[in-house]
C-alpha cells in the first residue's frame, strides 16, 4: 500500500483559511473519500487509511480541520461553532471541483461528519460515523444517560478558558500522550509538534467551548447510507445514544459493534477499512 504517494497541499477557501490536507490518489469527482479526524489528533491519524482507500482506486483528502491548520485558526470561540465546521469541508471539496463524495469522521470529525450530512445530503455519497452517534441521540443521551453524563465529564471541564491547556501541556504533555497510548511514535510526535504551534491546543479546544452538545439545534434525520462503527469499551462515548441512532437514520443503515477502545482506526485498521469499505461499495 505505501508505493502510493500521499502528497500535502494546502486549500485556501472564500473566507481566506488556508487548511494542510493529506492527499492520496488520482484527482478525480467520482471516487472521492474525504476523511476528517477528531480530537486530539490531525490527518496524520488517517495516513494508513490513505493509503489503503487509494489502493482500491479512491481520490481520499484528510484536512488538518479548523484550528489545526495554522492557516485557518481564527482567534473568537464562536468562529469554531459546527456549521462552520461543517463549511470548511464542503468549501474544500468545491475548490478541488468535487459535487459528491464518500465522508467517514472519527470522534469531532463525525460529529462534522452528523451535521453536515443532515444539512447537504446530496453531497453525501455515503456518511461512515467511527465512535460518534447521531447528534440528536447524544444529545439526549447527556440529559438521560447517568452513563454519559459520567463519560463526559470532561467535556464539561473543556468550557473553563486557559486552564484545560494549561494541564494538557504540563510535563511535556503528559495527560494527553496517555490518550495516546495505541498510537505509534512517529504519530504521536506530529500530534504533539501542532499542539506546541502558537494557540493550536487552544483552538482546538474552542471546538468544545463553541459547540458542547447540548447546544447544537437538533438536526434532520439522515436519508444517505450511513454506517456506524463502535468499540464496546470505548471511555467517552456509552451504548445509550448508540442504540438509540437507528432512529434517526431514514437511508440505510448499518451498526457494527467490535471489540475495541475509542481509538478504532490505530486497534483494530484492518476490520474497520475492510467495514467501511463495503459500505461504500454496497
Amino acid at each position: 500500500m505505501k508505493n502510493h504517494k500521499i502528497s500535502v497541499v494546502e486549500i485556501t477557501t472564500s473566507e481566506n483559511y488556508t487548511f494542510k490536507c493529506r492527499v492520496g490518489g488520482i484527482p478525480s469527482k467520482h471516487k472521492v473519500i474525504i476523511l476528517l479526524h477528531g480530537f486530539p489528533e490531525t490527518s496524520r491519524m488517517w495516513q494508513r487509511s490513505i493509503y489503503y482507500f487509494v489502493s482500491k482506486g479512491f481520490y481520499v483528502l484528510a484536512p488538518d480541520q479548523r484550528g489545526y491548520s495554522v492557516g485557518a485558526r481564527p482567534n473568537f470561540i464562536k468562529d469554531y461553532s459546527i456549521d462552520k465546521l461543517a463549511d470548511d469541508v464542503i468549501q474544500i471539496s468545491e475548490k478541488l471541483n468535487v459535487n459528491d463524495f464518500h465522508l467517514i469522521g472519527h470522534d469531532w470529525g463525525a460529529a462534522v461528519g452528523w451535521y453536515l450530512t443532515s444539512k447537504q445530503p446530496k453531497k453525501i455519497k455515503s456518511f461512515t460515523s467511527l465512535s460518534v452517534p447521531h447528534l440528536n441521540a447524544f444529545s439526549n443521551s447527556l440529559k438521560n444517560s447517568s452513563e454519559q453524563k459520567y463519560k463526559s465529564y470532561y467535556m464539561l471541564l473543556f468550557q473553563i478558558r486557559y486552564l484545560p491547556e494549561f494541564f494538557l501541556k504540563l510535563f511535556n504533555f503528559k495527560i494527553l500522550r496517555a490518550i495516546w497510548g495505541k498510537h505509534d511514535a512517529s504519530e504521536v510526535q506530529s500530534y504533539i509538534n501542532t499542539f506546541k504551534e502558537k494557540n493550536a491546543l487552544k483552538s482546538a479546544l474552542n471546538w468544545y467551548r463553541a459547540s458542547y452538545f447540548t447546544k447544537i439545534s437538533k438536526i434532520e434525520d439522515i436519508l444517505v447510507p450511513t454506517l456506524l462503527i463502535y468499540g464496546k469499551r470505548d471511555r467517552y462515548l456509552g451504548r445509550y445514544a448508540i442504540n438509540q441512532t437507528g432512529k434517526y437514520v431514514r437511508g440505510h443503515y448499518k451498526l457494527k459493534i467490535i471489540n475495541a477502545s475509542h481509538w478504532l482506526i490505530q486497534e483494530c485498521f484492518d476490520e474497520v477499512v475492510e467495514e467501511i469499505l463495503r459500505h461504500i461499495k454496497g
